[in-house]
């Protein structure tokens, strides 16, 4: 009898060190590679040319490209899996689907409504996106972690070689369906177009994942201080790499940990620590605070100054600069993700879900564990969350991390001509030298939407109000943090 078996592709979009796909074609004669577009997930793209769904459409047509040197391809399919993968096993006669697990709730259903769907065919998910999952690392309460120092311990103590080993699929190779009719409908079929990914900064496929990660080693132990600037070539640019599967988690993990600088080995373990959160407390994902007791914290229900942060209006240049990348680009640099959160919720005193919403919509790389985390720190809402006591000064970022302006004039050319001096408070200028600059502040550039100071009393008031902490007083003493 020939053993016969889909792996369904999803979030791990390579041939190289997979684990899903190493088990398939290492247990069946005849393995199919799928790949569905989820109408689930695209009807709620508001954007045509949404710059993920491009990602993954190169990312698949180059995967394609892998699979035909091996005298197979890839099936591209359009619609609900729980419909189509069920549909497709039986059409195949297959005895298996293979696939890699997901840890978000909404994928978790899906999953179930498959394996549902399949009745007798059996359902095989593998750990491939993380190198310690679910319940793999717990204290030793036996309970999930809840900072992060402790678990990043207890994670670099179990991670050896065992959990960084490589599946060595291409031993297995020959096990591939004999079949290179496969391929990819075109983008305009899925009801999208092409135009906004920049494949020249952002290469797609395992390819450009590999391509980016040569560059990064040699800038590796620079990292620690480097990804603090904004203007400069600083980070990896793998997220969205890692976010779509077209590198290997082990593969990078295990050049983290050869390089004399452990910085980049710990934010790869930050990205596992909101993944276990995610499992463990899957009422994250629908907008539940991790510190219960803040669910009830009032915010501003300002539309307006929401307007004008999402649309770069705020008259505070960094912040204005880093939303104008995001929405340019898809991309923000991770500390201006920090600053410009920060900012959101605790100097425009807006909700911190919407801001989780709009990031949601416009990352390239967007993966809903490190963003609901990210949004939860800045927000002091989450775990091991930045103390709400501790408030970013949008001025003083700006001054320290783009000191001469670099950034801020690329984004934001109103202001190419304004001093060193002014650039990070251009309200502060004289208006003799801004009408030298021709930037005129609240025609050419806009006025502070809020003044930090007055902003910032304003939220330690209502966070001391939302929590149990003491005397606000006693905290004014204790911290007197505006950086």
């Amino acid at each position: 009898m020939i053993r016969r078996a889909i792996c369904w592709l999803r979030r791990d979009l390579r041939l190289s060190d997979q684990a899903a796909l190493y088990h398939a074609l290492k247990n069946n004669d005849e393995v199919h590679c799928v790949f569905v577009f989820d109408t689930d997930i695209l009807t709620g793209l508001t954007d045509t040319q949404d710059r993920r769904v491009e990602f993954i459409w190169h990312s698949l047509f180059l995967l394609n490209e892998a699979l035909q040197q091996q005298g197979s391809s890839l099936q591209v399919l359009h619609g609900k899996p729980h419909e189509l993968i069920p549909a497709l096993a039986r059409e195949l006669a297959v005895q298996a689907v293979y696939c890699n697990r997901d840890y978000e709730p909404a994928a978790i259903r899906r999953d179930a409504a498959v394996a549902e769907a399949l009745g007798q065919i059996a359902l095989h998910q593998f750990k491939d996106q993380v190198i310690l999952e679910q319940a793999e690392l717990l204290n030793g309460s036996g309970k999930p972690y809840g900072v992060f120092t402790p678990y990043k311990n207890a994670w670099l103590k179990k991670a050896d070689e065992f959990y960084l080993r490589v599946y060595p699929v291409e031993r297995y190779f020959s096990s591939l369906v004999q079949n290179t009719q496969g391929g990819l409908p075109a983008l305009e079929s899925l009801g999208f177009m092409s135009g906004k990914l920049d494949l020249q900064r952002m290469p797609a496929g395992e390819a450009g994942a590999l391509a980016l990660l040569e560059d990064f080693l040699l800038r590796i132990e620079d990292y620690a201080e480097a990804r603090n600037y904004p203007a400069i070539k600083g980070v990896s640019y793998l997220s969205v790499h890692l976010r779509f599967g077209t590198i290997s988690i082990r593969k990078l993990v295990a050049a983290a940990a050869q390089a004399e600088d452990k910085t980049w080995l710990s934010e790869l373990i930050w990205r596992e620590f909101y993944q276990m959160l995610l499992h463990h407390h899957p009422q994250l994902a629908g907008g539940a605070a991790y510190k219960a007791q803040l669910n009830a914290l009032e915010f501003l229900p300002d539309n307006e100054k929401f307007a004008a942060w999402c649309e770069a209006r705020t008259g505070y240049p960094l912040i204005d600069a880093a939303m104008r990348q995001l929405n340019q680009s898809g991309y923000m640099h991770n500390r201006l993700r920090m600053v410009t959160a920060s900012f959101l919720v605790k100097d425009l005193q807006i909700d911190w879900r919407r801001g989780e919403q709009y990031f949601a919509e416009r990352l390239l790389d967007f993966d809903l564990a490190a963003n609901n985390g990210g949004w939860q720190w800045s927000a002091s809402t989450g775990c091991d969350a930045q103390p709400w006591f501790r408030i970013f000064n949008p001025i003083t970022q700006s001054e320290k991390f783009d000191a001469a302006g670099k950034f801020i004039r690329r984004y934001v050319p109103e202001l190419s001509a304004c001093p060193d001096k002014y650039i990070h408070a251009p309200w502060l200028m004289p208006l003799t030298e801004q009408r030298r600059c021709q930037c005129i502040i609240g025609q050419d550039y806009p006025a502070a939407l809020v003044d930090h100071a007055l902003a910032r009393v304003k939220t330690l008031e209502r966070y001391s109000a939302g929590v149990n902490a003491g005397s606000v007083g006693n905290v004014f003493k204790q911290e007197n943090n505006n950086g």
